[in-house]
């Protein structure tokens, strides 16, 4: 299982879930609050940028959804 975890704005829990690739995670979040954050979030497999939905996750890997920041 694999743990996602949602930083910043998003104010989302971690979950655990099974998958095999980024684009399952992508369906099993479409029909969630988070789905409003799906396109302009980065994201990261064991704090590495990936940008591949078909990047393949492994059992106890952690996903990061990354929100766009602004500063000054």
């Amino acid at each position: 299982m694999a743990v996602v975890e949602f930083l910043g704005p998003i104010g989302k829990e971690d979950m655990v879930v099974e998958i095999s690739t980024l684009r399952e995670l992508k369906e099993i979040l479409k029909d969630s609050d988070v789905n409003e954050w799906l396109e302009s979030c980065a994201v990261a497999v064991n704090d590495e940028l990936v940008d591949s939905l078909d990047v393949k996750i492994k059992k106890n890997d952690k996903i990061s959804l990354l929100p766009p920041v602004c500063g000054g």
